[in-house]
């Protein structure tokens, strides 16, 4: 059985939208006012309060926190909504403190890294349900246009019987920051933390999370197993893979190819290509096609320009949230995210020790990145290592 499809998100325009700001820190709305911030080090509180200044949001110097239980200072500060856009690993235990203060969440994918953080976002999702909260994750192709209507086409039968599919993120390496001499190990990761497995979940569950999300939400299907591979051959700072490619098997035994890079140099594609019994649907032309080849539907970006005045997903799903919020209309979406989070998961795991993965054990696992010694200073930093599947070979089978 797949799992229960969610009916597309309806998105909305409203006459007061503004461009989301993109921070790496808790931040709080009180409608569309920015009034506190909470990320790990003063370095983020000292620049961020001047770039948001500039789109006229002036947050008081009492609501700007600072250190791992910044979140809980931040949260109790009498806000009203919260959007969790700290280094993933610290997603699931900021957004289960918010809801059991009862507050709206916009959770940033990904919305967990490990098993551990898995678990704790599903319990806290139907306790958000149970709530009448409004949860919208950043999954913003749920909220763009095009793949709202290539959702609702495939829904109507327009490709028949979904049979498999391929999805993309391959493109150019991604920021990094070099250690400087003043920074500790944590201080460190952290303001690099894009490269670090603990921190980011790697680049398939940090990044690629969009297109695998874009096929389970299609599909209405989860993974039950994955056997992949991975490697590192240019990432400069870090423990992490640069390179995946992971094989699927969904639960009704269609198969799913994931594939993600962020090598300097090598071709690119950022897609998603479904195959069904009648023909298929990609995201590259938004277009779908028969099995003869022929386009019987192409997505109509001009009309969509002409009909409205926003079109930007990243501006929309925090526009839809906010609907959702002042109409009260509760939204929970991620218990369904955290399908594709999960799978990522998966797909990861299996490249970094060379196993097959399921479903069953890899939600059952008790595998935590968080380190045991966190702390804003000093760690041990032996244990972040490169991961290498597999293992020697045996010099006596020479």
């Amino acid at each position: 059985m797949g799992t229960e499809k969610k009916a597309a998100v309806e998105v909305q325009e409203t006459q007061t939208e503004q461009t989301a700001v993109q921070v790496q820190a808790p931040v709080a709305y009180c409608g569309p006012t920015i009034k506190g911030i909470a990320p790990q080090y003063t370095v983020f509180v000292d620049g961020l309060p001047d770039k948001l200044k500039e789109k006229g949001c002036n947050i008081p110097e009492d609501k700007r926190f600072v250190g791992l239980d910044a979140y809980k200072q931040l949260i109790d500060s009498g806000v009203d909504v919260v959007i969790i856009a700290t280094p993933p690993v610290f997603r699931p235990v900021h957004f289960q403190y918010a809801v059991e203060k009862g507050k709206h969440c916009f959770l940033e994918k990904p919305i967990c890294v490990d098993p551990v953080g898995y678990r704790t976002i599903m319990a806290t999702a139907k306790q958000a349900q149970a709530k009448n909260l409004c949860v919208v994750t950043g999954t913003q192709r749920h909220h763009q246009r095009n793949y709202v209507e290539s959702y609702k086409k495939i829904m109507e039968g327009a490709i028949g019987e979904i049979t498999g599919g391929v999805v993309y993120w391959n493109q150019s390496m991604l920021w990094f920051r070099e250690r400087q001499k003043d920074w500790n190990d944590c201080e460190y990761m952290i303001k690099d933390w894009v490269n670090w497995k603990w921190l980011s979940g790697d680049h398939i569950v940090e990044q690629h999370v969009h297109n695998i999300d874009v096929f389970t939400w299609f599909s209405g299907l989860k993974p039950v197993k994955a056997v992949g591979f991975g490697s590192r051959q240019r990432r400069i700072t870090g423990d992490q893979y640069d390179n995946f490619s992971i094989d699927f098997t969904m639960e009704n035994g269609i198969h799913l190819h994931s594939m993600c890079r962020q090598i300097d140099g090598c071709a690119t594609n950022v897609s998603e290509f479904i195959q069904g019994t009648k023909g298929s649907w990609n995201s590259a032309e938004m277009e779908i096609k028969d099995n003869a080849g022929n386009v019987i539907w192409k997505y109509d970006g001009e009309a969509e320009k002409n009909a409205h005045t926003q079109t930007n997903p990243y501006v929309l799903e925090h526009v839809n949230w906010v609907n959702c919020i002042r109409g009260g209309k509760p939204i929970e979406q991620a218990s369904e995210t955290a399908v594709a989070n999960m799978a990522a998961i998966m797909g990861r795991e299996s490249a970094y020790t060379g196993a097959e993965t399921t479903w069953d054990a890899m939600t059952a696992s008790p595998l935590d990145y968080t380190p045991k010694d966190l702390n804003l200073g000093k760690m041990d930093m032996s244990g972040f290592t490169v991961p290498v599947p597999g293992k020697p070979r045996d010099e006596k089978k020479k």
